[in-house]
This record gives structure tokens, C-alpha cells and sequence, in this order.
């Protein structure tokens, strides 16, 4: 042991606030958390009851708890020995770990007391602190947090620098309050979340003696993710088969004369804080340079390297940040959908709530809890984590609040086909879209974008097929143009590095696949190409378009629900322009949806006239997106019936004359079928983005997209007309329980 780790006579002293947050999303596979447990969890708990010297506060969030509770109960318990004994505090928190910044308040306030209630009743403990998901704070918090019973909770050393600050003032805890409501603040300290447990364990004892002092009330934190001993890249090797955890609790015992082990609730009990302190809207460093948009991460990056050059750096930190959380609902504008869509269903459900009688109650306690999991934060953010480029978590959200759609909808309709449309700004982008809802079926249409379908919800199986990620450049793919560092994976015998410093490929050949998508990847797109467009030019967005339909307005002529039938009829028209080499043709597009919940099909007519004075040559094809997750799955599949050939969903290549086909997915057990008058030619090609994660940059399917098209003389006046009928339908899945709609009593 080195002279530094050897207690020390003199009486200098600190407190060390010690605090593992461990959270797997919803919507995560079951063997991840599985991995969680038995590589990260388990085994940190086991050493930590080896060692009752050392005090820790813990927080588990709310998946994690449910899996944990059904799948290893005595896990709970042990726990809840700990808390008995004194060794362990547990945070309270959002249940499903949501971002509170984008809820409403009576849905953060609803997660909060399902936190609560759940640690009551399995743990016998009512929290006092809570953990804010990924530290995003906003000066409102106060007051939610405090009317909620709470009392503190732990923040970046990153916010109180921002404050103005400097670092020898960050230790204790800081006080704040809105509208009068206190709330206690403990910094968390940057230096220990880059050694612990990166570095050995006797940098970190060597770190807290340095930061111990003669007076009352030092005290260091350390809050970080729990998945950093076991699950992170050579974490397992080096925290448990190398012994790290054990040496560090072995000299933090040894030094516990100068080292002194509290939880926070206890320090709170014994110690003032160290001044008042007001905070602005912000998160931890990482996250505000994440949420910039990719050219400004770039320049964030360049001013950050010039100050360092500069050996300016550490003087003006804390007057340079980046950006601020919610604007990933800008940067992405998927999440800024999935976003909106929970607020919309978090409306239906107080309208609900506040009509229900007493029999309906434990319906509306199950909707509840299912848009809570759709409120989990992981799908709706992107950083050094895939988030929200994995498509299983962004089905998951979705999965969830389709669910909860349903059985608000029981309540409001009775068994058998309905419809329903509603004409309102849903994403508030100032322009409204119109949103046709049965019981199969959810069809949401942006006439002031293409007159296009966003999002298709196919409700037996609570399953979004819009749910799509278009490609965007993001400021990290200017590593696949140097050349991959030799260092950045450690060798074996070494300390892991930090996740934030590795940096390596995945996905061989993944710079082949940087093309980005000049407009969302909706459905009824309405494309006029260049004679010298091409698959390969086409997939990958280099292509001439010469129409300027496809992201411009539509008019709504026409809206209106059918007498006779469950079905809405909508007519959406533009008058817009196809270019040719001497000037501008004037072209007229109609469509006419006829959205039929009884035999669950949205059938488009459209019209296509040349209102000029001339005949014109056109190329015109109508685009759709749809994803069944897995791209190279054999039960998911393309199926064209006239050919007798099955495709996978990330193959590419042209049908000729083709008048139907399928995407067929056997595991969940759902089939969308397009019927196309004239028959038309075809082509299919994955949409695969480039995005990072813990594991390096790797190619991930998204989406499948194709192109319907036919080539069209038009005289002057002259209009052709064109059908399509996209059908959903369902059948016996392999999945368990893919056969079975949701429980909605």
C-alpha cells in the first residue's frame, strides 16, 4: 500500500457521500438486464454486505425494480436488510426515469409518488432524496420535488460552477428554493467520476484525504452509474476478477478515522449548508454538448481544443457551455414526435381520470402505469448511448402508449369498428394535422408536409410502423474520416478507460454508409424524378427530385366521417410545379384517403394534371416507410406474391409490374398489404443509420423504405389517375402473447 492510503494521525477529516444509480430502460432485452444483475448488481451487493463499514445511498429506477421484483425477489430483500441495518439509503425518483423538463406536472408528480409508494411497500422506507434522470435540472424543480415530500437531491459539480462558483467552494451541500420551497443540493464531484473506478483505488483515497480539512462539514460526493462496475467495457474484469471494489471498501475502512461514511440524509441531520445557491437550466457537461445540433457540437469541440491549447481551459469553464436538454425534441425531430404523442395520450387520460367512475378505476391505474413507461427517457435522447437510434426502445415507447390508447378507448367505445378524427396542432409547430383513430387502427396525417402519413398505429398489436429514424449527420462521424486511435481500447492487465474515452468501429465498413436524408421519411410521400435517378442514387438521397411536393403543403379540400360505414374520408391537394430544362410546368396533386376502420385500410386516390400549356414527361412515384424492427430476420419478411419471392426487410432491388405485396412479421404476428392500380414498378431499400454506442460506431436498420412509381405522358389539361390501398391485418404470432390483444377492462 502506498504512503498516501496510510491513515493519517492528525485529525483532518471528510465526509464521503457515496451514491450508485442503476437503471435499465423499458423496452431493454431481457437479457441485458439479466447481464445487469448477475455482472453488476449481484455482485456489487454481495461485496458491499461484506463490508458494513461502508455506507452507500442507492437508487434503482423503476424497471429495473419491476424486473428485480419478478425475476430475483431475495434481491429486495437483501436491500432491504441493508436499509435496516443503517448501511444503506434509497432515492426516490421518477418510477419509469422520465426527464421531468418534458412532462406535465401532474405526470411528474404521479412518477414521483409511484417511486414512493413502491419503496414503502417492498423496502419499508420512505425516501427522502431523489434522483434526477441524467441530472437535468430546471429552476422549477424546487417546488415539485419538495410538495412531493422530498428534501434533496445530488447534481453535477458541472452546475454549481455555472453558478459562478469555483471549484474550492463545491463540497456540502447548497440550499435553493421556488415559490418558497427548499430544496438541498449536493454537487457531484467530477474528479471521482472519472477515477472511480478508472483508476486505482488508491488514487481515490489519495484524492478524498487531499480534499479533508481541519473544520466541520467537508464532504465529497460521488453519484454515478452503477452499470460502470460490471457492465461497461472492462469493467467486469477489472472491479471484480481484479478485486477493485473490494481494495477500494478495504481502504476506505482502513482510513475511516479521516474518511467518514454518511449517507446524505444523515449529513443533512448534522451539518448547515454552505450557502444559498440559485441554478440555471442545465445538465451535466457531456449531455449539454450532446444536445447541441451536430455543426455546433463541431465548433463546441474546436473552441473547447483552442482554449486547452491555450491552457485556457480550466480558467473559463464555467462561462462555456452547450445546450440545453429539451432542444433533442428539435435536434431529433422523432423524439420531438414520440413526445407528443405522450402528451397527447397524458390529455386523454386526465380527461378520462377526471370522468371515471368507480368500476373504471383500476383502468385507468393500468393506463397510467402504461404511459408512465412511455415516458422513460432513454428513446428520446441521443449521446455516447444509442438511445434513440435503438428501435426497440422506441417501440417500447410507443408499445406503451398505444396501450394506454386502448384502454382509455374501451371506456369511450364499445367493442367493434369505430372511427374518429381529430383536426389540431399535435407536434405545436403552428400547423395542424389531422388524426384518424379507430379501434385497429391510428393514422396521423401532416397536410402542411406532403399532405404525408407520420405515424400508422396498428392497435391489435400496439405497434407503430412509422416509428422510423431518418438518417441525420451527427458531429462524431468525423471519426470514420481518421484513423482509428491504437490506444483506444486498454490492453489486458490495464485499467478500463472511461466509456467517454474509447473510441473505435463496430460496424466494419460503416463509413460507407454516411448519407443523410434531406426530409422525414413519412409515407405518401409524392415524388417527380430526374430521368437520371437511380436505386443506389435514390437510397442514398442523391437523386434529383424535380417535383416540390414532398415536403411542402397540401390543402385539406375536404374532411369528413362516413354515415354508412366507420370509415373518414380526407381530400388533400397541391398545386405546385415540376421543373423541366426550360422553365417550370404547373401540376396539380389530389389525393383522396378513405381511412376505413372495419376492413382496416387507408385506400388513396390521386389524380395527377398538367395544368400548363404543354404535354410533360413525368417519372412520378409515391414513397412509404415502415418498419418491422428487424431487418434481417427470417420471420420478418417482403413477400411478392406475382414473383413468388421472399425478400428480407434490409434487402434492396427493383419488381417490375408489380400490383401487390406484403411485409410480413411472423414473430408478432401482423401483415401490411399494398394494392397498386396500374401495377407499378418497385423499389425496396433499408434505411441503416450511423450512430454511436457504448460498443463503438456501428450501422443500425431503422426502417425499409420503397418507392412505387410509374413514367406518365400528360397533354395539356390532362390528369391520370393512380390507386393505392394499404391494408394491415393480424394473425396467430410466435412471439408469447403476440396472439393476444391487451387486457382493456
Amino acid at each position: 500500500m502506498s504512503l498516501c492510503c496510510r491513515p493519517i494521525t492528525h485529525m483532518k477529516s471528510v465526509s464521503f457521500l457515496f451514491c450508485i444509480h442503476n437503471h435499465q430502460p423499458v423496452g431493454n432485452f431481457a437479457h441485458v438486464f439479466h447481464e445487469g444483475f448477475t455482472r453488476c448488481y449481484d455482485p456489487f451487493l454481495a461485496i458491499l454486505e461484506k463490508h458494513p463499514g461502508i455506507k452507500t445511498t442507492l437508487h434503482f429506477s423503476g424497471p429495473l425494480l419491476e424486473w428485480l421484483e419478478a425475476e430475483q425477489p431475495e434481491f429486495l430483500q437483501r436491500i432491504r436488510n441493508l436499509v435496516k441495518r443503517g448501511q444503506v439509503e434509497l432515492l426516490g425518483g421518477g418510477f419509469y426515469e422520465p426527464i421531468f423538463s418534458i412532462l406535465r406536472e401532474r405526470d411528474a408528480r404521479g412518477q414521483i409518488q409511484m417511486m414512493t409508494d413502491f419503496l414503502q411497500e417492498k423496502c419499508a422506507v420512505s425516501p427522502k432524496g431523489i434522483w434526477l434522470a441524467e441530472r437535468v435540472w430546471e429552476p422549477a424543480l424546487p417546488r415539485l420535488i419538495a410538495q412531493s415530500g422530498l428534501s434533496y437531491t445530488l447534481l453535477d459539480s458541472t452546475h454549481f460552477l455555472y453558478a459562478g462558483l469555483s471549484p474550492e467552494q463545491i463540497h456540502g451541500y447548497y440550499v435553493t428554493e421556488k415559490d418558497g420551497f427548499p430544496l438541498s443540493l449536493f454537487p457531484i464531484d467530477m474528479t471521482l467520476r472519472y477515477t472511480i473506478p478508472f483508476q486505482q483505488p488508491e488514487k481515490t483515497i489519495e484524492y478524498l484525504l487531499y480534499r479533508a480539512s481541519d473544520g466541520e462539514g467537508v464532504a465529497v460526493t460521488y453519484g454515478d452509474d452503477g452499470e460502470k462496475f460490471g457492465m461497461w467495457p472492462g469493467t467486469y474484469s477489472c472491479v471484480y476478477e481484479n478485486g477493485w471494489l473490494e481494495s477500494f471498501f478495504t481502504l476506505l475502512e482502513k482510513n475511516q478515522k479521516n474518511i467518514r461514511m454518511e449517507t446524505f440524509s444523515e449529513y443533512l441531520h448534522s451539518h448547515r449548508p454552505q450557502g444559498r445557491i440559485y441554478l440555471p437550466t442545465l445538465s451535466y457537461e457531456e449531455m449539454m454538448e450532446w444536445a447541441l445540433p451536430a455543426d455546433a457540437i463541431v465548433r463546441y469541440e474546436e473552441m473547447n481544443d483552442t482554449l486547452r491549447n491555450l491552457q485556457l481551459k480550466d480558467k473559463y469553464t464555467a462561462f462555456i457551455r452547450g445546450g440545453y436538454w429539451n432542444n433533442f425534441l428539435v435536434k431529433y425531430p422523432e423524439s420531438n414526435l414520440m413526445h407528443k404523442k405522450m402528451l397527447l395520450v397524458s390529455e386523454q387520460l386526465e380527461q378520462w381520470e377526471n370522468t371515471a367512475k368507480k368500476r373504471t378505476r383500476n383502468g385507468t391505474a393500468a393506463a397510467r402505469r402504461e404511459l408512465y413507461r412511455g415516458q422513460c427517457n432513454c428513446a428520446y435522447w441521443h449521446g455516447l448511448f444509442g438511445g434513440i437510434y435503438l428501435n426497440y426502445l422506441r417501440h417500447a415507447i410507443y408499445e406503451h402508449l398505444i396501450t394506454a390508447e386502448k384502454i382509455i378507448d374501451s371506456s369511450a367505445h364499445s367493442k367493434g369498428p369505430w372511427v374518429s378524427y381529430r383536426v389540431f396542432d399535435l407536434d405545436r409547430d403552428l400547423s395542424d394535422e389531422v388524426l384518424i383513430s379507430g379501434s385497429s387502427f391510428n393514422a396521423y396525417f401532416a397536410p402542411h408536409y406532403g399532405g404525408s402519413l407520420f405515424e400508422l398505429d396498428f392497435k391489435p398489436r400496439s405497434f407503430n410502423l412509422s416509428n422510423i429514424m431518418s438518417r441525420k449527420m451527427e458531429a462524431y462521424h468525423r471519426k470514420l474520416k481518421l484513423p482509428e486511435s491504437p490506444g483506444s481500447t486498454p490492453h489486458e492487465g490495464e485499467q478500463p478507460l472511461s466509456i467517454h474515452h474509447i473510441s473505435k468501429i463496430k460496424t466494419k465498413g460503416v463509413q460507407d454508409n454516411l448519407f443523410y436524408d434531406w426530409f422525414r421519411r413519412n409515407s405518401f410521400l409524392d415524388h417527380f424524378l430526374g430521368e437520371m435517378t437511380t436505386l443506389e442514387n435514390f437510397s442514398r438521397c442523391q437523386y434529383t427530385e424535380r417535383g416540390d411536393f414532398i415536403n411542402q403543403p397540401y390543402q385539406v379540400e375536404q374532411i369528413k366521417k362516413w354515415d354508412s360505414r366507420p370509415a373518414v374520408s380526407m381530400i388533400l391537394s397541391r398545386n405546385g410545379f415540376v421543373w423541366e430544362q426550360d422553365g417550370q410546368v404547373p401540376i396539380m396533386v389530389r389525393k383522396h384517403f378513405v381511412c376505413n376502420d372495419e376492413s382496416r385500410e387507408i385506400e388513396a386516390s390521386y389524380s395527377i394534371k398538367n395544368a400548363g400549356n404543354r404535354p410533360v414527361a413525368l417519372w412520378f412515384g409515391v414513397e412509404f416507410n415502415f418498419t418491422l424492427l428487424a431487418g434481417n430476420d427470417p420471420l420478418r419478411y417482403y413477400l411478392f406474391p406475382a414473383q413468388g419471392e421472399r425478400w428480407a426487410l434490409n434487402s434492396s432491388g427493383p419488381v417490375m409490374q408489380v400490383e401487390q405485396f406484403e411485409m410480413k412479421d411472423e414473430w408478432t404476428g401482423l401483415g401490411l398489404k399494398l394494392h397498386l392500380s396500374p401495377a407499378a414498378a418497385v423499389w425496396r431499400f433499408p434505411l441503416e443509420t450511423v450512430s454511436q454506442s457504448e460498443d463503438g460506431l456501428e450501422k443500425t436498420y431503422q426502417g425499409s423504405s420503397l418507392l412505387t412509381h410509374w413514367k406518365i405522358t400528360l397533354n395539356q389539361n390532362q390528369e391520370k389517375n393512380f390507386s393505392i390501398t394499404l391494408r394491415l391485418y393480424e394473425f396467430p404470432g410466435k412471439a408469447p402473447g403476440s396472439n393476444e390483444d391487451a387486457d382493456v377492462h
